[in-house]
């Protein structure tokens, strides 16, 4: 790069920037297949240098992997029951529970979301709002945030986490505790 090259706004891993967004592609395309993690690691190994970020999409990976041992243990017939005395859920089975916030709301309220087998409830900021599985039509994931949609496209709710994990996981156990309603 010349000196002062920045200034054009050139960057000396334009060819790695664009082999990562291409990754970030092909995680997608097998995060929704039942493709394995093994390839997307070793693509993301030949792309590694040491002036290269790679931490987000090492959390990526993390993510396929709980996806997988998710899709595994519900293939099996079992979701995982999470053990929570949070009286919001009453008497209802929680099967994920995870940081979150409501990036739709003006606050931005930061708290946690539970998954039970009723409804996704968000406690924190001052608040609480359920979202039951008779109304949510569809389930979305971009990025690190989840939205249920109702039948007419509006949002019932939208949430954002900390970690891809935490999103991913959170919109398959939604989808599969939407269609058990």
């Amino acid at each position: 790069m010349k000196l002062f090259g920045w200034i054009s706004g050139s960057k000396p891993q334009d060819d790695r920037t664009t082999a990562l967004t291409a990754w970030r592609r092909t995680w997608a395309g097998v995060l929704d297949s039942d493709g394995s993690a093994a390839p997307l690691r070793e693509q993301l190994d030949a792309l590694t240098a040491p002036d290269l970020d790679t931490e987000v999409e090492l959390e990526m990976l993390d993510a396929l992997d709980q996806l997988r041992e998710a899709q595994r243990a519900a293939a099996a017939g079992a979701l995982a029951i999470v053990e929570t005395h949070h009286r919001v859920i009453g008497a209802d089975r929680c099967h994920f529970t995870a940081p979150a916030s409501l990036p739709s709301d003006q606050h931005q309220a930061n708290g946690r979301l539970l998954l039970t087998s009723a409804r996704a409830v968000f406690v924190g900021g001052g608040r609480t709002s359920a979202a039951p599985w008779h109304a949510v039509h569809e389930i979305v994931r971009v990025e690190r945030d989840v939205l249920l949609l109702r039948g007419d496209r509006s949002p019932a709710a939208h949430y954002r986490f900390n970690t891809y994990a935490d999103a991913v996981l959170c919109a398959f156990l939604a989808g599969r505790l939407r269609r058990a309603r």
